[in-house]
């Protein structure tokens, strides 16, 4: 049978496509697309009323595979981190997880291995292995590879792959046991602090030895002013580095944590008000490749302690396109730019088979309304867990389908 999705707002951030058209699916795959195709008389038609279509989102930083969350926030795949009760860091766990994904009619679940054993730092993870098994990039997740001289044999391993290895951008002896971001709030709340310099000491050590091995880097989360300068004086000199901010980084600072609110503990830390601008500069500029919720479902028994003791982590899946969108309607970027770093660079930074409209592509979706009011209400988001520091924010955008492997896994009620 073949689907017709008609009356559609087509979006390609790969082609710079925005044309009104229709897109036919059959066998799971994009069968045509365009302004003028032929619709055949016993296609399956949905019409999408000039609603966006474009490819399916894909977000980068997960820490739990959240399936509803993920369908109800366009999510059509999710790169899951390597900090599981069984942490990601050899091939046997990567094609457990593979298995279970493919062929399961549910959103896709592609996994990053652990770039050392056990997250420790120490020993390298056999990346070789899971990268064959399916891995698609090496991290520590929460933490990044401290030693210099262990980083720079990741690096080199990984360059024998072409693997991508992805960094938390934070100094671990800097960072120490801070909770906030080095400032006033910090100063005044009473909480250990975490300076903006360890965001920026650890992308230039580690830029560096990307440049000395001559591996594509990833940066993970970058949180503040000095973190963007660092990463676009590299692009200018040619470094193959990328990186991600996520939209709790562009929407509040450090005042968000005023009170001890626990809801917005995050690592790293939610910083001043100049570098949340700066942030949504880098976004709008191209400095910063990719958005990521960094959807960490948190229960209250984590979440509900004296700051200090809170387990850091916000949920994003569900609310990522919307607060992203909101760059969009205040004039800051375009939609092509907040489009592109949730589909097409993603794909491309993490070698998959998705990220854009092209015939005989697997058929992931997504349908939205970019004008739609909606206000976030923890209480109804589908995650496992209701840790949003956005709680009763209005927001504009809202998507009406999902759609994996050509089938439609997520309406929204109208």
């Amino acid at each position: 049978m073949i689907k017709a999705f008609i009356n559609a707002r087509l979006i390609d951030p790969a082609t710079d496509l925005d044309i009104h058209g229709s897109l036919l699916v059959e066998n799971e795959r994009i069968q045509a697309f365009g302004a003028n195709i032929d619709i055949p008389a016993d296609a399956d038609t949905v019409d999408c009323e000039g609603r966006i279509l474009c490819p399916g989102l894909i977000d980068m930083r997960v820490h739990s595979v959240d399936v509803a969350a993920a369908l109800a926030g366009g999510v059509t795949t999710v790169i899951l981190q390597p900090d599981q009760t069984t942490i990601i860091d050899s091939d046997p766990i990567v094609e457990r997880i593979r298995s279970r994904s493919v062929g399961s009619d549910t959103v896709s679940v592609y996994p990053m291995g652990a770039a050392t054993q056990d997250l420790a730092g120490l020993q390298l993870a056999e990346i070789g292995q899971m990268k064959q098994s399916g891995a698609v990039a090496f991290t520590d997740c929460r933490k990044a590879t401290s030693d210099s001289q262990v980083a720079r044999r990741l690096m080199e391993y990984a360059g024998y792959f072409d693997a991508l290895i992805v960094q938390f951008p934070e100094d671990k002896s800097l960072a120490a046991d801070g909770v906030a971001h080095e400032g006033e709030v910090a100063s005044r709340l009473g909480l250990e602090a975490i300076p903006s310099a360890a965001e920026a000491i650890q992308i230039d050590r580690d830029v560096r030895l990307s440049e000395l091995t001559g591996t594509r880097l990833h940066f993970a989360l970058v949180s503040s002013r000095e973190g963007v300068e660092a990463i676009r004086a590299a692009k200018k000199r040619g470094a193959k580095v990328t990186c991600s901010t996520a939209p709790h980084y562009l929407h509040l600072n450090e005042n968000a944590v005023e009170g001890y609110r626990t809801f917005a503990k995050v690592s790293p830390p939610l910083r001043a008000e100049e570098d949340r601008l700066a942030l949504i500069e880098g976004l709008a500029d191209g400095t910063i490749d990719t958005l990521v919720s960094d959807h960490d479902p948190r229960s209250v028994d984590v979440k509900r302690l004296p700051f200090g003791q809170a387990a850091p982590g916000v949920v994003g899946l569900e609310t990522l396109l919307a607060l992203s969108l909101s760059l969009v309607h205040s004039g800051k970027t375009n939609l092509m730019t907040i489009l592109r770093s949730l589909t097409e660079t993603p794909a491309n930074l993490l070698g998959l088979d998705t990220g854009k409209l092209e015939t005989g592509r697997y058929a992931d979706l997504t349908i939205f309304d970019p004008e739609k009011p909606w206000v976030i209400d923890a209480e109804k988001l589908m995650s496992t867990a209701k840790n949003t520091p956005f709680d009763t924010l209005p927001v504009q955008g809202q998507v009406w389908k999902t759609i994996v492997g050509g089938k439609t896994l997520f309406t929204q009620e109208t």
